[in-house]
């Protein structure tokens, strides 16, 4: 049996991809809310969930000293942990930005740096990033910004590891998950005091809420994952829905166009 690792196991595409390959492989499912462990523990026999915040550095050492204390190989590791810290850039703390990179970004880097030695040869490193790692999509900069380095840094990895390994990002569009609702939950300060702002922030909470419901289905993107884990040949990069690849050309075109063109839709909307 493969022996997989998946962060954020515990909603989502988390808890989708962990049922998923529970099947057959032996999962070590990371989660961070206690109240989900039951629950986990009851999918399958082959579950062993372990605690992680990847925001906290003693968290991420003490998660990898259990996993080595059970596991001395892994055939693959699937980033999944994540939020999204929203706002307008000039009006965000360098405190929540800082939080924004030490979830989506340092603390995978971190874990994964711990467990690199463990990584068999041919195995795999799986990111769920996101479209936003394209870049174009105004008051959420922190989070693509997080998911643009989380992306270039693991591809880095790919490029100068003299180990056989595979890293992949998966680039989906709009899901239809937990994540929207808890994102409006993080933000909620923000949302209701920024200064300004408060007509764009008020669309930004009540979109992330339709998303919720009306996004892309948790399912197509557990299908994918698990496609390309069993690849012995893949691709550095997979977009995800119509959006995503609607994203991915759309960021292919001059940067100052772009401005132009997101301002352009911002004004119309708000009548600013």
């Amino acid at each position: 049996m493969k022996t997989i690792v998946i962060t954020g196991s515990t909603s989502g595409i988390g808890k989708a991809l962990v049922k998923a390959f529970s099947y057959d492989c032996i999962v070590f499912a990371g989660y961070r809310n206690e109240d989900y462990l039951e629950e986990l523990q009851s999918i399958s026999k082959n579950i062993y969930p372990f605690y992680m915040d990847v925001a906290d550095k003693h968290s991420i050492a003490s998660a990898v000293a259990y996993l080595r204390s059970q596991t001395d190989k892994i055939d693959t590791i699937i980033n999944v942990a994540g939020c999204v810290v929203a706002g307008p850039i000039e009006n965000i703390s360098i405190d929540r930005i800082r939080y924004q990179f030490e979830v989506n970004t340092f603390g995978h880097l971190d874990f994964n740096q711990r467990l690199f030695d463990l990584i068999e040869d041919n195995g795999k490193i799986i990111n769920i990033s996101s479209m936003a790692s394209f870049g174009i999509f105004p008051f959420i900069s922190p989070y693509c910004a997080s998911k643009r380095a989380l992306d270039i840094l693991f591809n880095a990895l790919q490029m100068e590891t003299h180990k056989n390994i595979k890293v992949i990002s998966i680039k989906p569009g709009v899901i239809a998950t937990p994540l929207w609702s808890k994102s409006v939950e993080i933000n909620k300060n923000e949302i209701k005091s920024c200064k300004d702002y408060d007509k764009e922030m008020k669309f930004l909470a009540d979109n992330a809420l339709k998303n919720e419901l009306r996004g892309l289905d948790v399912d197509k993107v557990v299908r994918l994952v698990k496609k390309v884990e069993s690849l012995k040949k893949t691709k550095a990069s997979y977009t995800i829905g119509i959006d995503a690849k609607i994203s991915e050309i759309f960021a292919m075109l001059p940067q100052s166009l772009i401005n132009k063109i997101m301002r352009y839709g911002i004004k119309l909307r708000f009548k600013r």
